[in-house]
């Protein structure tokens, strides 16, 4: 999230060199090299070869959505799998999840995260 914020605020000047995102967000290079090739194949970043390359955003502020991000690394927001669309898995502790409290409670906090988190762009955080 720290990386693509710094792209966001360099946002439209040209590919910024992972030496310098690294440095200035104090992001370890192999860690982050990892991140942005994952980023990278989602379609978040494009990389630039060269002396002038590095790596800048893909698509619009606007367009770039926490919850891409997130789900991304994370897979889902979802603490439990059986309130999760996207990593469904039957509950191994209820057979009636519609009459579990606690799913009721884990849905709606699911729920309620990945609405923020799907109405918040990068242009939000900068």
């Amino acid at each position: 999230m720290v990386a693509m914020i710094k792209l966001a605020r360099e946002y439209g000047r040209g590919a910024i060199a992972i030496s310098e995102i690294a440095d200035s967000e104090q992001i370890p290079r192999r860690f982050l090299e990892g991140i942005l090739l994952k980023l990278k194949n989602v379609g978040l970043v494009d990389s630039v070869r060269g002396k002038m390359g590095g790596y800048r955003l893909a698509k619009e502020l606007t367009e770039i959505r926490l919850s891409t991000i997130i789900t991304t690394f994370e897979g889902s927001v979802g603490m439990l799998a059986c309130v999760c669309p996207q990593c469904y898995r039957p509950c191994e502790f209820h057979k009636n999840e519609e009459a579990c409290k606690l799913r009721r409670t884990f849905k709606y906090i699911h729920q309620s995260t990945f609405g923020i988190l799907e109405n918040t762009t990068l242009q939000d955080l900068i």
